[in-house]
């Protein structure tokens, strides 16, 4: 845990930033739209070839549309400075906003109005949450990969072409367990609840690797101290309201489909059997152990807001 320090006597500014992926590379005749474009206090303008750059310090709120995974170590930087790092939970709502305002599609104008976007659509982001995301992402790579050659398979009916996609397969399979024994690695690291949720599922033992993985892409993504409704809304598990899309993250979603599949044995689930996994999560989670109630009551009597970096 490390406390965020504000430095004395300076007003904590507010810096909105529009992210661009490709920001640090170099180009011929580059304009303010190939930068990082901010903003700060609603005021002036700025931009910069790295996030890094961006002139926020200890105590500042950097608030970003999206944080790309290519980025990761820039954004670990500015956060070990000191700064809070919010960022939007739905990119759609900063087309809605847009759209309100009547304003075309440009740097600037993302910025006047991501804000106008409430604060509760935004979520504070910590280092751990980076770094897991990393890892997830190039477990979903590799997840994708082998689905892929799963149905290339699958189409062909023998010969050659199928044992080479096989052995590709289980060559897939062993860098796919290989990743996720460091996502659960960190995990127990860097998520406070995951072993706790772990002996609570009883998926400890090496059969459940890749259980043990699903979890942790579950513990990064899902805040499960929030109610069971806006969880389940959160991954989907709802009806839409007739004629309406149905919007929610699919990466937790599919998490918890491998998780409840897992838990159960069989390939065969409900919407209700996911429900029910999220509920037991949520449970270990909110019970706090005697010496986890006794740290709660130490950090309210100091009187200090602690954040995880």
């Amino acid at each position: 845990m490390m406390e965020i320090m504000q430095i004395p006597g300076r007003a904590v500014r507010r810096f909105y930033v529009d992210v661009h992926r490709l920001a640090n590379k170099r180009r011929k005749n580059k304009t303010e739209e190939n930068y990082h474009v901010y903003i700060v206090d609603g005021e002036a303008f700025g931009k910069a070839s790295k996030i890094a750059d961006i002139p926020a310090e200890a105590g500042d709120e950097l608030y970003v549309d999206v944080i790309p995974i290519e980025l990761t170590d820039e954004f670990v930087e500015v956060l070990r400075r000191g700064v809070r790092v919010y960022h939007l939970r739905r990119l759609t709502m900063l087309r809605q906003k847009r759209e309100e305002l009547r304003l075309s599609k440009t740097a600037r104008n993302d910025l006047r109005a991501l804000m106008r976007v409430e604060k509760k659509w935004f979520r504070e982001i910590d280092e751990d949450f980076l770094e897991m995301r990393r890892l997830i992402s190039a477990f979903q790579v590799l997840l994708r990969n082998h689905q892929s050659l799963l149905n290339g398979m699958r189409a062909l009916n023998k010969g050659v072409e199928r044992e080479i996609l096989r052995e590709a397969i289980r060559c897939t399979e062993r860098q796919m367990a290989a990743m996720a024994a460091r996502i659960v690695e960190e995990a127990g690291r860097r998520i406070p609840t995951y072993n706790k949720v772990v002996e609570a599922l009883e998926i400890a033992g090496e059969n459940h690797l890749l259980a043990r993985e699903a979890l942790a892409e579950l513990l990064t993504y899902v805040d499960f101290n929030r109610g069971i409704e806006k969880i389940n809304n959160y991954v989907g598990l709802f009806k839409p309201a007739k004629g309406r899309l149905k919007i929610y993250y699919r990466l937790p979603r599919q998490a918890l489909q491998r998780l409840t599949i897992a838990l159960k044995g069989t390939s065969t689930i409900k919407a209700k059997d996911q429900v029910q996994v999220i509920k037991r999560i949520r449970e270990t989670v909110l019970t706090r152990t005697p010496l986890e109630a006794e740290d709660h009551a130490g950090l309210g009597q100091q009187g200090k807001t602690l954040r995880p970096v």
